[in-house]
C-alpha cells in the first residue's frame, strides 16, 4: 500500500515537472524575437518536458511492456529532436540575410 502511494507521488511529481518545463517553453518562444532563440527555447522545453512526462507515465505503468514502449518513445524523441532542430536552424542560418547582425543598445539608445 505504501509503495503505491510513493509510486503515485513520484509519477505526479514527474508529470508536474514536465508540464512546468513545457509551459516555460511556451513563454520562452513568445518572448524571444529571433527564430534561432525561439528554437532553442522550444527545444529545451520539448526535450525536458517530454522526458519528465513520459518518465511519470513509466513510473505509473510499472515494470512491463508498456513501460518499455514509453522508454522507446523517449529514446526516439531524444534522438530525433536534436537532429530536426539542427536541420531547421541550419536552414534558417543559410536563408536569413540578417542573421549575422547583432542588435546592441548603447547608453544613447536607451
Amino acid at each position: 500500500m505504501t509503495w503505491q502511494w510513493i509510486r503515485f507521488a513520484l509519477s505526479a511529481a514527474c508529470l508536474v515537472t514536465g508540464l512546468v518545463f513545457m509551459i516555460l517553453a511556451v513563454f520562452g518562444v513568445n518572448r524571444f524575437h529571433r527564430a534561432l532563440n525561439r528554437m532553442h527555447a522550444a527545444a529545451m522545453g520539448d526535450t525536458l518536458g517530454i522526458l519528465f512526462v513520459l518518465l511519470g507515465l513509466i513510473v505509473i505503468a510499472g515494470p512491463g511492456f508498456d513501460a518499455l514502449k514509453l522508454f522507446l518513445v523517449v529514446l526516439f524523441f531524444w534522438v530525433a529532436s536534436p537532429v530536426a532542430g539542427h536541420m531547421i536552424s541550419r536552414l534558417e542560418a543559410t536563408t536569413d540575410e540578417d542573421l549575422g547582425e547583432i542588435e546592441v543598445k548603447g547608453h544613447e539608445d536607451i
